[in-house]
This record gives C-alpha cells, structure tokens and sequence, in this order.
C-alpha cells in the first residue's frame, strides 16, 4: 500500500466564517461547496471543513472536541513568506498563537489557528525541497 492521506476533514462550528479563513487566508479556491461542507483541491488530496453537527452524525460518534494535539503544516518556498502569510492568516479570522520565529532545527515558523482552533504551522524549512506545485520532500 502506498502511504498517502487522501482527505483530512476539520469540523466547524460556522462554515461561512471557516472559508473565510481559507479563501482569504490562503487564498484556497473551493472546489465544492454546500450548506454543510467545503471542499479544497490541495496539490495531491482534499481538505474538507464540515460542520461539526453533521460529520458527528457521519462517524456515527457524538462529543467530538475542540482539537488537540496535532498541527497541521503548509510550508513555503522562502523564509520571506512566513510572517506575511502567518498576517494574512490572521487577518481572514486566524489567530497568531507564535509568531514567526527559528526553531532549533533551523529554518522559519509560526503557528496559527482557524476560526476553529486548528493549529496551522506556517513554515519555511531548508531541509525540505518543493517543487513548483507545492509538494514537499523530506531531504534533511
């Protein structure tokens, strides 16, 4: 079996507020749209905003929770990027939880959260080769 993520689904509690967030923020496209999901083509799978109500009621599973432990990453071709992008992120309803700053690693990051208090790390990572569609490898 190939290792892939085909689909990472967020719930939200305000789904016009949520592509606010991602149309604005980072001016991500919809490529389907009704009055409960969204859906965005990112280069290789899907991310899908889902009001919260209904993906309970598609897992068959109640109480889900505000996120926990987890970030999830979109990384950028230059340092320059980062901070501007962690400000528009900000500006289309984020939340700056770290600013732009170097990790111990090296290279460039800050988080921020959507509307719905999922983490996005913003990140410029010299260890990592993109090509011109945004896919990134691993090559520390």
């Amino acid at each position: 079996m190939k290792p892939a993520v085909s689909v990472i689904t967020l719930g939200t509690t305000d789904l016009a507020r949520s592509r606010r967030f991602y149309s604005e923020g980072f001016r991500w496209t919809p490529v389907y749209e009704s009055d409960v999901i969204v859906f965005y083509q990112l280069n290789g799978m899907v991310l899908g905003t889902f009001l919260t109500a209904e993906l309970e009621a598609d897992m068959n599973r109640t109480g889900l929770r505000t996120p926990g432990a987890f970030a999830l990453a979109h990384n950028v071709a230059t340092a320059g990027e980062v901070a501007p992008l962690i400000a528009q992120l900000a500006a289309a309803g984020g939340r700056v939880i770290r600013p732009a700053d170097v990790p111990p690693h090296g290279g460039l990051r800050g988080y921020v959260t959507d509307p719905d208090d999922h983490a996005w790390e913003v990140a410029w990572n010299p260890g990592f080769s993109m090509d011109d569609a945004g896919n990134v490898t691993f090559g520390l």
